[in-house]
């Protein structure tokens, strides 16, 4: 009944034309098709950029924020408890830390659901609200630079745009990305790929022993295909934490260039390919 109605409410809000559905079907139906916005295939490259990407932006505010993570939301948890407890320097900030990651997440999804109701395309608007929100990054980082004191305003607006940005990204991927893992949280990544990982190599010890085996042969393409999926994710993410890193060493703030010109890119692509299946 519970489906039944949601489906209802879906085709007012929509304003589709109303199809009769088998009780099976209604039911295989979950809470993500009825109200969140579909998901597209992407070029494999655009993930891994926006790991590296993440990763870039996670290191280099850890060194320029004073140990302040914004891509994702676990270390906030561990630094929002402990500055409360020791009244650091800072507090409001790292209090404020997973309201605002959750805050993005809900008005990205706002977003993308409106947009798709009105036969928009959400994805090149949602990676253009991330570029202005990393343009105001870097904007204030620049403005506030040198960032020496930790509860200096220019610090705590850096961290929150930082958080709003990554907040942005990773609901994005979730809801509009089709077959894409987290491109900025690295802990769940690594569980999976460890377990991808080995999955693969017991699925490639069975084929070999019985290579006529047509079910191994689906298992084994199966965890090769998670794992070749997963792993360029996590590879762009330690990349962009080494990269970033260097970047801050060497060029201080302006190193923020690099990850503002590959989210610009990615919008751009994304609204060129936006563009021309209009035209079409």
């Amino acid at each position: 009944m519970v489906l039944h109605a949601l489906v209802e409410a879906n085709w007012r809000l929509r304003g589709t034309k109303r199809t009769v559905l088998d009780p099976v079907e209604l039911n295989r139906l979950t809470m993500t098709e009825l109200l969140l916005p579909s998901r597209r295939r992407l070029p494999t490259i655009v993930p891994p950029l926006l790991s590296f990407t993440a990763g870039f932006i996670d290191s280099f505010t850890v060194l320029a924020l004073f140990g302040f993570f914004v891509a994702q939301v676990t270390g906030s948890f561990v630094l929002m408890t402990a500055a409360t407890v020791r009244h650091e320097q800072g507090v409001l900030t790292k209090v404020l830390a997973v309201p605002i990651f959750l805050l993005a997440g809900m008005m990205t999804t706002v977003i993308a659901v409106t947009l798709e109701r009105r036969g928009r395309a959400p994805l090149p608007w949602i990676l253009g609200l991330e570029c202005a929100v990393l343009t105001a990054f870097l904007l204030v980082v620049l403005i506030g630079a040198p960032l020496a004191d930790a509860g200096a305003f220019s610090v705590a607006a850096a961290s929150l745009l930082g958080l709003f940005a990554m907040g942005t990204q990773s609901a994005t991927v979730r809801l509009l990305m089709q077959n894409v893992a987290s491109t900025n949280v690295m802990t769940t990544n690594t569980t999976h790929i460890a377990i991808d990982a080995t999955e693969l190599l017991l699925a490639w010890q069975a084929r070999r022993r019985a290579p006529g085996d047509a079910t191994l042969a689906v298992a084994y393409d199966a965890a090769r295909g998670r794992f070749g999926a997963l792993f360029p994710i996590l590879l762009g993410f330690l990349a962009g934490t080494a990269v970033g890193t260097l970047a801050y060493v060497a060029t201080g703030v302006w190193g923020l260039l690099l990850p503002l010109a590959i989210m610009y890119g990615i919008f751009g692509w994304a609204s060129a390919r936006e563009t021309r299946e209009e035209a079409e």
